[in-house]
């Protein structure tokens, strides 16, 4: 009897209860889900209830929906164990219970500990159901089940494992048995239960973590499959024709074995992988060494360099070329100087995962992160566009006409707008991180110091920035880093710095060296009156947005990308002078001082040379 269960993203269980049957168009289906997810799973299952009348197994996965991706497909085994028929039950309501709330758990919640929290829910109003039944008139009737749960999210895996269904990893030509049985250890009492969902209060899990590669492939059972196949003759089976195909063989060949139990097999094969979570990197950042240095001509994992980019001291960049796709790209990786800093390491895994995060669907913008295949070392691969920075071509004597401009700060304050929505703030807009590619497509390069939510404690105290481009803010209250910390008006603040630069060559405000204390004590001149031909609406739009007072600036991206798309049809108004206390808050006292100095010194004028 078939109990197949498949999950649509939203999360609705469906399944067969009767006779064996196929759901119409279900590769379609499963192909147009594994388009929705940016990794590439083929799942199948096939369930029934062989020699026993009932079939008290019960199968499910979930695919996630598109904004749940980042929690990952999760899928089930159960199989349920009852002194008067309620198995079913007990299996059908754990699957569902764990499957359908797994992707509404907080964000914040690691994989285990959100699996822990609701098989533990689970298991307590299960087995308050049984002392329920236990203490009615038709006592005795008791609803227990065990349970494998898989997770798939990012690049590791995870299982939550109570009694004897099993989970096993195909890889490499093994099969690897990922859970142990909880049963007592005699031949007789095989069937014996140590824990089960329902059994008591509280359940004991057991938890399996480990690293997900492409070419994976799980397969969970219960002991109706595994009771009578030998672990290589359901490493064989497993391998056979497509997901499904191999979940229906594995059961086939159970009842052709004699099986006397429900039969029950699931079968996920791993064909691509999500981009990494922030944890997976951390942990590769940890346990993989930081490459040698590079020479031209020696290759590292597949990529030939052709080039080194850059030597900060930190990081070193070369230019390479992916002898797979013989696309050219560009791969960052720490100084060995700074190779064994564990700071350094979190952050330039933080760099990967968020760019990795904010460019897996659309890179307009910004430039590519890509996931290495396999490395050996530490480091992170990003598209290569050939072109120069704003910096460059500024050095360069490059004068660029005022539509260049516009257009060029219209591209860079949309992808400051992709970046401010995804809540991430960029700290390090300036010229030197703005990038023309040969393309024309102007790029936001850089995101080592940016702030997600999810940076390392060290970064985001780290009071980042260069210091020309900084907002007073981030300077008000005494010495550099005791003021505000950044936020996004900040990045707007530095893009209207960096438009500046670019109309007429100077910095408003002037340079600011890193060790002194900026200090704002002029409004900055109209660039009009440094480069005759900008117009006087794209004067105000630039004060505006490097305006002294945080209350006069730009408050979001979209703000300036429209007062720069509109111009002269519908120009800002002229930003006022702003105030002398503002500008300088010890104005005054410096003024009463002047004042009162120029009295005493005329007193003393009068006293000593003027007759009495």
């Amino acid at each position: 009897m078939p109990g197949l269960f498949h999950a649509a993203a939203a999360g609705l269980l469906r399944g067969t209860t009767g006779r064996k049957e196929r759901v119409e168009n279900h590769e379609s289906r499963r192909r147009a889900r594994r388009r929705a997810v940016s990794y590439d799973v083929d799942s199948g299952a096939c369930s029934r209830s062989g020699q026993r009348e009932a079939n008290e197994d019960f199968a499910a996965v979930v695919h996630p929906a598109p904004q749940d991706e980042a929690r990952g497909l999760i899928a089930a085994v159960a199989d349920g164990v009852s002194s008067g028929g309620a198995g079913a039950e007990a299996a059908r309501s754990t699957v569902r219970s764990v499957l359908q709330d797994f992707h509404a758990t907080p964000a914040t919640w690691d994989t285990t500990v959100a699996l822990d929290r609701l098989i533990g829910a689970q298991n307590a109003w299960l087995a308050d159901h049984n002392r329920r039944r236990q203490g009615s008139a038709g006592g005795g009737v008791t609803a227990m089940c065990t349970l494998t749960a898989l997770v798939l999210r990012g690049q590791g895996w995870a299982i939550a494992h109570v009694g004897d269904t099993r989970c096993w990893l195909l890889r490499g030509g093994e099969c690897l048995q990922l859970t142990q049985d909880h049963c007592l250890d005699h031949p007789d009492l095989r069937s014996q239960l140590t824990r089960a969902i329902g059994l008591d209060a509280h359940v004991h899990v057991d938890y399996v973590e480990g690293e997900l590669r492409p070419g994976d492939t799980f397969v969970l059972t219960s002991d109706g499959v595994h009771g009578v196949l030998r672990r290589e003759r359901i490493a064989a089976l497993a391998g056979e024709g497509g997901a499904q195909q191999a979940a229906e063989a594995l059961v086939d060949a159970a009842l052709a074995a004699g099986s006397r139990d429900n039969v029950t097999a699931m079968v996920l094969r791993v064909r691509g992988l999500a981009p990494g979570r922030l944890d997976d990197l951390l942990r590769r950042s940890r346990l993989l060494p930081a490459p040698p240095r590079l020479k031209p001509g020696e290759s590292l994992d597949g990529y030939t360099v052709l080039a080194q980019l850059a030597d900060t001291g930190v990081h070193r960049l070369y230019r390479a070329r992916d002898e797979r796709s013989g696309a050219e790209v560009v791969l960052k990786a720490l100084h060995e100087a700074r190779a064994s800093d564990p700071e350094e390491r979190a952050m330039l895994a933080h760099e990967a995962w968020l760019g990795q995060r904010l460019t897996a669907r659309d890179a307009r913008g910004l430039v590519r992160v890509h996931e290495p295949r396999d490395p050996s070392a530490f480091y992170v691969v990003f598209d290569w566009h050939a072109g120069r920075t704003l910096e460059e071509l500024l050095a360069q004597g490059r004068r660029f006409e005022v539509a260049e401009v516009v257009d060029g700060a219209i591209a860079v304050a949309r992808a400051l707008g992709r970046l401010h929505r995804m809540g991430v703030v960029h700290r390090d807009v300036k010229p030197d991180n703005l990038h023309l590619g040969e393309d024309g497509q102007w790029r936001l390069l850089d995101l080592g110091v940016a702030l997600s939510g999810r940076e390392p404690a060290v970064q985001r105290e780290l009071h980042a920035g260069t210091p020309s481009y900084m907002n007073p803010e981030q300077w008000d209250g005494g010495p550099q880093g005791e003021g505000e910390g950044a936020d996004a008006m900040s990045d707007l603040y530095a893009l209207g710095v960096t438009l500046y630069r670019w109309l007429t060559g100077r910095l408003p405000y002037g340079e600011i060296e890193p060790w002194q204390t900026a200090r704002f004590r002029r409004d900055p001149r109209a660039p009009s009156r440094l480069r005759p031909d900008v117009p006087i609406w794209l004067d105000h739009v630039v004060l505006k947005a490097v305006a002294r007072e945080r209350s006069r600036r730009f408050e979001t991206a979209e703000e300036l990308v429209l007062a720069l798309q509109r111009g002269a049809s519908r120009a800002l108004p002229a930003p006022g002078a702003t105030p002398l206390v503002a500008r300088d808050p010890a104005a005054l006292w410096k003024i009463g001082l002047a004042v009162s100095l120029l009295f005493n010194a005329l007193l003393v004028i009068w006293l000593l040379f003027l007759p009495r």
